[in-house]
């Protein structure tokens, strides 16, 4: 796929006269419903933009057709960051996006994203659907009118490309990085300037010079957009998502108005892509990061102990500030932080053990 395809759809799509005014209410015909589903992510873009329009035709599929969803992408029925807003108002039925997005509504969605030294992808699973997060979830969103599902899940995410080595703490004295959530406010911590961009504008922002520095996803994402044409140093690993959660935003009166048994279905489908998502992350990454260093010249870097710990103790004070802002924000974070000391425990004696002592033993 070419990067041009996307970013042009994502980017330059003008917004229909009539979108604004389009009521989300289901077009019901013989039986059948047709649902509008928006996304953050520019048209077709590999496992962000595909992963959305699988839940898409999962759904249909899996309603035998009752219930039809189209995909719009980022621009083509509303702009990017304005997809909650579509399906809170009505304008849209679904949406497919990170709900770190969101966090000027409530910085406690950043939770059921990714939070800085957060949750693994197992981790955060394991805690939304059997630690209580779902429950805390449903009333954070229900606030909103919306009724949220994880949809995908990217996996740890690379620490981001940069137009200079960072070899100290000083070095993000004064630069400018595309980072959204609360990974953003981290760095402001530090001294840098956190820009907040969807998708289809990091490459040209990267391009001009309007960013110095940015993070995306992780190799086969960033291979697709091409960030090695304009920098070279590529950092490992994120400290601000380790396991980043994708989820489905479903106006709650449309929710409701399911029978159980499609309730059932349309979350059978997200789920499904949760785990299809995360797999298909994890088999495309390796190979894509080989044609990063060895055909495109990148220079892999780790961040040093120095910078990641300074990073670290940044993180885990602006976390801690979230449970500040209202009864409902710490509910979330001491369930959060309590399910994490437990998952984080079990997580030492199982994978990272595991896999230390398998790279050890030359397997």
């Amino acid at each position: 796929m070419k990067r041009r395809s996307f970013l042009t759809g994502a980017a330059g799509a003008t917004l229909a006269a009539t979108a604004a005014s389009t009521l989300a209410t289901p077009a019901i015909a013989q039986g059948k419903r047709e649902l509008k589903m928006v996304t953050t992510w520019p048209k077709n873009f590999p496992g962000l933009g595909t992963g959305a329009q699988r839940v898409a035709d999962r759904i249909t599929l899996a309603t035998d057709g009752r219930i039809s969803v189209k995909l719009y992408a980022a621009g083509e029925l509303v702009p990017p960051f304005e997809s909650f807003d579509a399906v809170s108002s009505g304008t849209a039925d679904m949406y497919h996006g990170a709900e770190y997005y969101w966090q000027g509504k409530n910085k406690a969605f950043n939770f059921f994203t990714a939070v800085p030294l957060g949750f693994t992808a197992n981790e955060i699973n394991a805690w939304i659907m059997h630690g209580g997060g779902q429950e805390l979830w449903d009333e954070l969103s229900g606030n909103f009118g919306i009724k949220c599902l994880t949809a995908g899940n990217t996996g740890v995410q690379m620490g981001g490309w940069f137009n200079k080595e960072i070899n100290s703490l000083e070095d993000f004295k004064g630069l400018k990085m595309r980072m959204p959530g609360l990974g953003g406010e981290v760095l402001r911590r530090v001294g840098a300037t956190s820009v907040a961009l969807p998708g289809g504008e990091i490459f040209p922002a990267l391009q001009s010079g309007a960013i110095d520095a940015t993070e995306w996803v992780g190799p086969w994402n960033d291979l697709a957009f091409g960030f090695y044409k304009i920098t070279k140093f590529y950092y490992y690993p994120g400290y601000h998502e380790s396991g980043s959660t994708l989820a489905c935003g479903i106006n709650r009166k449309v929710w409701d108005s399911f029978s159980k048994s499609d309730q059932s279905l349309v979350q059978s489908s997200c789920w499904a892509e949760d785990d299809y998502m995360y797999a298909e992350y994890n088999a495309k990454n390796s190979d894509s990061l080989d044609v990063l260093v060895n055909q495109h010249g990148v220079k892999l870097k780790k961040f040093s102990d120095e910078v990641f710990n300074a990073l670290g103790k940044a993180s885990r004070e602006v976390v801690a500030e979230v449970a500040d802002a209202g009864p409902l924000e710490k509910k979330i974070f001491d369930s959060y932080t309590a399910f994490k000391k437990k998952a984080s425990a079990w997580t030492l004696l199982s994978d990272s053990a595991y896999t230390a002592a398998r790279e050890k033993a030359g397997g």
